[in-house]
């Protein structure tokens, strides 16, 4: 008897990075070891992936869309409302679901997006093994950080403590948590959270990956010589980002090394605080915001540096930090969050983030061991590159996937 697997993939979408990514990429590698796959995805994804299905049919893949109706749906423009809409819509998919597995008879369920642990899946409520995952949100920012942030990042990260203590304690998140036979947890700091719950089994996997080609792609980048020192930072410029600790800790670094520039690609609500910190720290002339650029050229500016800085203080994915990787820069990055299950010490420095003062400290010993040594800087950029293709293929989570179905439906005689 054939494996039959219904997904739910809210967000879905071919082509693109993050969480949309991470739906389409999941499907198209269940599809690879499973007989039929169901896939309960948002309407408006919808021309996106017939578009896709032209140029590359997935013939054992069934999409079925599915939105509220209008009048449940008016009100939800961007990321307003986002997350009632989403928690509307996963009770709305589970008696869309509960007809479908009498008609077609599952063997399993796995809720892939959204990926946060503090929201439920009603899916959880069918009588057949539910993965969960692969879920985040369990990182954060250690509270010794929080004076470094502007009143702004304070309230947020405040809410977001807030939001996160509701969703651990409604009940239907709890329902979801013990009902599950496995969750997939992004990160480290969101395993623990999801085992508190009382998931039977976690499982610490990065949701991050690339296909083939673009791993190709960025193994091409060649590597900067000469005798300047540049240091990049990639991403929106948000409190959590922990950008104003890479411009502390720049600003220790290039009095010993004045050559040194410091690149920051990106723009958001700290702009602003940045450029005042780096004019405060007399490094105004050294720290360039190129603003937010087109992928293309921000990674022309990652060929143009020799290290990533990724000081990010709750970031459950990093996949800047794979990027930099797969085009053979070491990365710097804090040992939070997803970035600390991608980067090794052969790859790079996880600096522990216990307080501010500590942080930036080890911070600069990093940054002036990777000036000083050209070999070491060439060294970690050919292990970054070889982890890359090993561990962060979309074919290495397919193969991965599968030996947890496997596991499961063993268990389970599916």
């Amino acid at each position: 008897m054939g494996l039959k697997v219904l997904v739910s993939a809210y967000a879905c979408e071919p082509g693109k990075g993050s969480e949309p990514g991470v739906g389409w990429n999941w499907v198209k590698q269940i599809a690879c070891f499973a007989d039929e796959v169901w896939v309960i995805t948002r309407a408006n994804n919808r021309e996106v992936i017939e578009e896709a299905l032209a140029r590359e049919p997935l013939p054992n893949v069934h999409w079925v869309y599915f939105d509220l109706p209008r009048w449940a749906r008016f009100w939800k423009k961007g990321r307003r409302g986002v997350h009632l809409y989403y928690y509307l819509w996963q009770i709305g998919i589970y008696f869309l679901a509960r007809r479908l597995h009498r008609k077609v008879g599952f063997h399993l369920v796995h809720h892939v997006t959204f990926g946060n642990y503090w929201m439920p899946s009603f899916l959880a409520l069918l009588s057949v093994p539910f993965i969960w995952g692969p879920v985040g949100g369990g990182e954060s920012a250690p509270r010794a950080f929080y004076r470094t942030f502007s009143l702004r990042g304070k309230v947020y990260e405040y809410l977001r403590l807030l939001a996160r203590w509701l969703g651990e304690h409604d009940p239907f998140v709890r329902m979801t948590a013990r009902r599950s036979a496995l969750a997939l947890a992004k990160a480290r700091e969101t395993a623990q959270r999801l085992k508190r719950l009382g998931v039977a089994e976690v499982v610490t996997m990065s949701e991050v990956a690339w296909p083939p080609e673009e791993i190709q792609r960025l193994a091409a980048v060649p590597v900067r010589s000469g005798n300047s020192f540049r240091l990049l930072s990639l991403g929106r410029l948000l409190h959590w980002k922990g950008f104003h600790l890479g411009i502390m800790a720049f600003a220790r670094f290039v009095r010993e090394f004045p050559q040194a520039e410091y690149w920051i690609v990106g723009d958001g609500p700290e702009r602003k605080n940045l450029e005042r910190l780096a004019r405060e720290l007399g490094v105004a002339d050294k720290v360039r915001f190129w603003g937010a650029l087109p992928r293309e050229e921000a990674l022309k500016k990652l060929a143009e540096c020799d290290v990533l800085v990724h000081p990010s203080l709750h970031d459950s994915g990093g996949w800047v930090c794979v990027e930099a990787m797969a085009a053979g820069r070491p990365v710097i990055c804090l040992d939070l969050g997803g970035p600390a299950l991608q980067v090794t010490g052969e790859t790079g420095f996880k600096i522990p983030a216990r307080t501010p003062e500590q942080t930036v400290v080890e911070m600069v010993e990093a940054m002036s061991k990777l000036a000083h040594d050209p070999d070491l800087r060439l060294k970690m950029g050919e292990a970054a590159r070889r982890r890359v293709v090993e561990e962060f293929s979309w074919e290495r989570r397919g193969e991965q996937l599968n030996q947890i179905y496997n596991g499961i439906c063993q268990d389970e005689r599916c």
